[in-house]
């Protein structure tokens, strides 16, 4: 009771204050109702509850003479005010491109774009500029702005002789559906629906239908319609049509891929259709009573369009989320081969990984051998970065496993295997539980890649460097040896640190390839280059379908596995040059290394060298599988919109099915 009587006591303050310039005819400042409103406003609008403005009502009631001069006030300063913007711009993505609008955004949220003063957006920038400013509003009473509305004698747009509010929702509208219209018949968007190309476009149909409602309601005397109308009905069939066609263009993404541009265009006609039905509405009156609730709600509206216009966070989400999805269904499809059934299929996977550990085991030596090459950080970290991409991309063409690879490419797999059991089996639990059980072929399948990649990188290195003595009579690791084997130690290097960083380039790996491959879907490339009229003249048909079929199915692993090197390459070098303690740790090449510190110390290590070695090898190829799964994993979530409860269920699952029986995480079933 006290603190309302206290802020009663805020706006009496503020009237006596302000007492000459409201009753100025000439005073039309926002200042007044900026203080006004602060003296409304929550003070924590995090904590938002119902705000009771039953004090500034009961104090108006008790002053008529400041009343009056407020309700002038309120005539004067909102006469007139452009407000189509608000409708037609407001809140909407402006331009296709993404980092654009994203800049934008930043710098209005600090320095607000202001708009003339001619404007309501003026007004409301002025006055509501906090952000969650429209998520209190809403709390009000309807009983209580009811009232304000009656105290302050305003008319609905209804019965404005001019019909000036009416005129401006009608502009609104129309630049609303050109625009949309417009961008509809882009190429770029025209490609993603090639189901609409043998009939009428519903946004040319819907621009049409409405250019006849609008010139019908300027021209009546009532400036609005039933909800009988036909012309009205007809626009609402064709609205569904064209949202029929947006979902149409995102769900052919698969078949076509999808830019980020393309994907802007999309959002951009999704959140315009989405403002047309929300203003339509408020050219429909049935009953009298309904002209002061829609005032009202079209009011509440406004102020919610301008306050969140600069939202940061929806603008991201809306716009990587497909993008997201698209990457990680090309990492799903890759991912499925990397999860083994059966036993031949859980050996074939350990052959191949000791292919990759024999390739990382060359490695190994190669780079011992370019750390003696006199040259500058750049010169090192470019030798380093070609030995670690040639290296991959072999490993990769070859058919060959380099396991840390699997979790940013199963994490995917396993997300659209929930998702798919979500859509095929509703609320049934079942779903978690075969959920559970691709876990554990994938969690088995992981294990034996990494038994596959130690286990050959370790006596490939050790022999590799054992032939250079027996040739060249020189022990390459004797130099190094100390280093070598101290780098594999957590406790005298950030060991956890390096490990993680290797899981993020794994995991950037991961979403290189998946970007490749949805632009190249996008842009067609592998039909451009099937029918490429120069390859076909050189090669010939079938060997030119045969170079577009490995640049389909090759070439985004290809540049993934080359970025994947640059950046393990390069990651020291930076670090050096920024002065700090970067380095990148992967358990394949931690068995070389220490392979390569056994040779160099003349075969005798100590044992809580080896102690620390293998202990060493272990948690960097836990914290590798673990970053790149978990980064994967929630990106994955992110691009289907999953809830964080399902993978709460996924992990009770996964759990319950290790108790029952712990041996099929690590070896297959004996049959089936």
């Amino acid at each position: 009771m006290k603190k309302e009587q206290d802020r009663e006591q805020q706006v009496s303050s503020l009237f006596i204050r302000y007492k000459t310039q409201l009753e100025d005819s000439a005073y039309v400042s926002v200042d007044f109702l900026v203080l006004l409103v602060d003296i409304i406003r929550p003070k924590h609008t995090n904590l938002l509850y119902q705000i009771d403005i039953q004090f500034l009502l009961d104090y108006l009631h008790a002053a008529p003479e400041e009343l009056e001069c407020f309700q002038l006030y309120l005539k004067r300063i909102l006469a007139s005010k452009d407000f189509d913007q608000l409708i037609s711009d407001t809140g909407i993505i402006s331009y296709a491109d993404f980092f654009y609008e994203l800049k934008k955004r930043i710098t209005e949220r600090y320095l607000p774009f202001q708009p003339p003063k001619s404007t309501l957006q003026y007004i409301l920038n002025q006055v509501f500029y906090k952000p969650r400013d429209a998520d209190w509003i809403v709390t009000v009473s309807e009983e209580q702005v009811d009232e304000l509305f009656r105290l302050c004698r305003f008319k609905t747009i209804y019965d404005d002789e001019t019909g000036f509010g009416m005129i401006e929702i009608l502009y609104g509208l129309e630049l609303l559906v050109q625009r949309i219209t417009g961008r509809a018949m882009e190429t770029d968007v025209n490609k993603m629906v090639p189901e609409f190309q043998n009939f009428d476009s519903p946004f040319i149909a819907i621009m049409r239908e409405f250019t006849e409602l609008n010139d019908r309601i300027l021209q009546s005397d009532n400036k609005f319609i039933s909800s009988d109308d036909l012309s009205y009905k007809q626009i609402l069939v064709l609205h569904k049509q064209c949202e029929s066609y947006i979902e149409t263009a995102f769900d052919n993404s698969h078949r076509f891929g999808i830019s980020i541009k393309v994907n802007q265009s999309l959002l951009r006609m999704r959140q315009q259709l989405e403002r047309i039905r929300e203003i339509l509405l408020f050219l429909v009156i049935d009953h009298p009573e309904e002209k002061k609730e829609k005032t009202i709600a079209l009011a509440m509206t406004l102020i919610g369009y301008n306050s969140r216009k600069s939202n940061i966070r929806k603008l991201v989400g809306q716009s990587t989320q497909l993008l997201a999805y698209e990457i990680t269904h090309h990492t799903a499809q890759t991912g499925e081969h990397y999860i083994t059934s059966s036993r031949q299929e859980y050996w074939k996977m350990f052959r191949s990984a000791c292919g990759g550990g024999l390739i990382v085991g060359v490695m190994c030596i190669v780079k011992l051998l370019l750390g003696k090459v006199h040259s500058s950080e750049f010169g090192h970290a470019f030798l380093y970065s070609l030995n670690y991409a040639i290296g991959f991309t072999l490993i990769y063409l070859f058919g060959a496993t380099l396991a840390t690879k699997q979790p940013a490419m199963t994490a995917s797999a396993l997300v659209n295997a929930i998702e798919q059991g979500i859509a095929e089996q509703g609320t049934n639990k079942h779903r978690y539980w075969i959920f559970a059980e691709l876990f554990a072929r994938l969690f088995r399948s992981q294990f034996i890649a990494f038994v596959g990649n130690v286990l050959m990188a370790f006596p490939m290195s050790l022999f590799l460097v054992w032939a250079i003595q027996q040739l060249f009579q020189v022990n390459i690791a004797s130099a190094k040896w100390l280093h070598l084997v101290n780098d594999l130690n957590p406790i005298k290097t950030p060991l956890v640190l390096h490990a993680s960083i290797a899981g993020v380039f794994l995991f950037l790996s991961g979403i290189i390839a998946g970007s490749i491959s949805n632009r190249d879907k996008h842009n067609s490339v592998y039909y451009r280059i099937q029918e490429h009229p120069m390859l076909k003249k050189i090669f010939g048909q079938a060997k030119t379908n045969k170079i577009a079929s490995f640049y389909e199915k090759k070439w985004a692993g290809i540049v993934s596995n080359v970025w994947f090197g640059i950046f393990m390459g390069s990651t020291a070098s930076i670090g050096l040059f920024l002065g700090l303690n970067l380095d990148i740790r992967h358990i394949t090449f931690a068995s070389g290394n220490l392979a390569l510190g056994l040779f160099g110390h003349g075969m005798e290590l100590s044992t809580d060298i080896w102690v620390w070695g293998i202990l060493g090898i272990g948690v960097i190829g836990f914290f590798n599988f673990m970053v790149s799964f978990s980064l994967s994993l929630m990106l994955a979530f992110r691009s289907r919109n999953l809830s964080s409860k399902e993978l709460i269920k996924m992990g009770t699952a996964v759990w319950i099915y290790f108790k029952i029986n712990p041996k099929l995480f690590f070896f297959p079933p004996r049959k089936g």
